[in-house]
């Protein structure tokens, strides 16, 4: 049986729905010297911010059973060396559309980064702005925008008009109720949803009594997010008209098809980037064989209902 792994992301056709997700693969050249990244649906690049961020103090990273936590704090080297630097040795070995993932600690300042990257040469490498207002790793902004209904709104109608091309709104898991969120982005004007970010956890060191973190909470991500995460894609994806792509804990191909099944249109990987760096590549091999397994003919057609 052949299988089609195409999908269609806010009208972009995508060879497979694989996209690694923003903070697990750089700005994509440093994978490429691994393997042939054109074979991803497509990949999220580092949050990026209006200014340089050196991120939080070390240690940083913290392991855990089943997944990590992480409170690197939006490292990143600003928009404008973003424009003149990695987006132009990208082009080199990357030849998709990229989804931009943008972060901010004000409304202004996601406004004019994405600005910037819509004006700039680069534009055209960009098939979707991803805005984040769920880093559970910043002060002073990221995920206070996400978790309020209004806030979150405020932050889509303002980046809607600088900006024609597609909105991906990522949102946080941290909420009481997620859907209200991603139905106010969706009322707003965001074209498409993008969940969920990490979980905000903390782990601490037996021999000094003190948290292992720096910053001392941190996001949790890996395999154990991952029955959180379908239960929010698919309430999400039942209350919203717009497209959404799941991420949390996904490290197989049979992942990615529960994720869709859940009701993605595609999905992010993330900490398993980390464990295993072709692990992008392997599950993308992966999903044909997977797919005739389970007599899956179109992945684009696995959702429930």
């Amino acid at each position: 049986m052949g299988v089609d792994t195409g999908v269609t992301l806010c009208g972009i056709a995508l060879d497979n729905p694989v996209i690694p997700a923003s903070g697990t693969f750089g700005y994509g050249y440093e994978f490429a010297e691994l393997y042939d990244i054109d074979c991803l649906g497509s990949f999220s690049f580092k949050g990026t911010t209006l200014e340089p961020r050196l991120g939080n103090d070390t240690p940083r990273i913290a392991e855990c059973p089943s997944g990590m936590l992480n409170s690197v704090g939006l490292q990143n080297p600003g928009v404008d060396a973003v424009i003149e630097r990695e987006l132009p040795r990208l082009r080199e070995v990357f030849h998709k559309p990229v989804m931009a993932n943008v972060s901010g600690f004000s409304v202004d300042e996601y406004c004019e980064v994405t600005r910037r990257l819509s004006e700039s040469g680069a534009s055209d490498q960009i098939g979707w702005f991803e805005i984040n207002i769920s880093c559970p790793n910043v002060h002073g902004g990221g995920m206070s925008f996400g978790t309020d209904p209004c806030m979150a709104s405020d932050v889509v109608k303002a980046v809607r008009k600088v900006t024609d091309k597609a909105l991906i709104i990522k949102l946080s898991p941290n909420v009481t109720d997620i859907v209200a969120i991603a139905k106010a982005c969706e009322d707003a004007g965001a074209d498409g949803i993008s969940l969920i970010n990490t979980v905000m956890g903390m782990r601490f060191d037996l021999r000094t009594g003190k948290p292992v973190l720096a910053n001392v909470t941190g996001g949790l991500s890996g395999p154990a997010v991952l029955p959180l995460a379908l239960r929010m894609v698919y309430q999400v994806s039942n209350a919203v008209a717009i497209p959404v792509v799941g991420m949390g804990g996904i490290s197989s191909a049979e992942d990615v098809i529960e994720m869709m099944i859940a009701g993605a249109s595609a999905v992010e990987i993330g900490a398993a980037n980390l464990v295993n760096p072709y692990a992008c590549r392997d599950i993308i091999n992966k999903l044909p064989e997977v797919m005739q397994k389970y007599g899956i003919e179109r992945l684009s057609e696995v959702r429930h209902g």
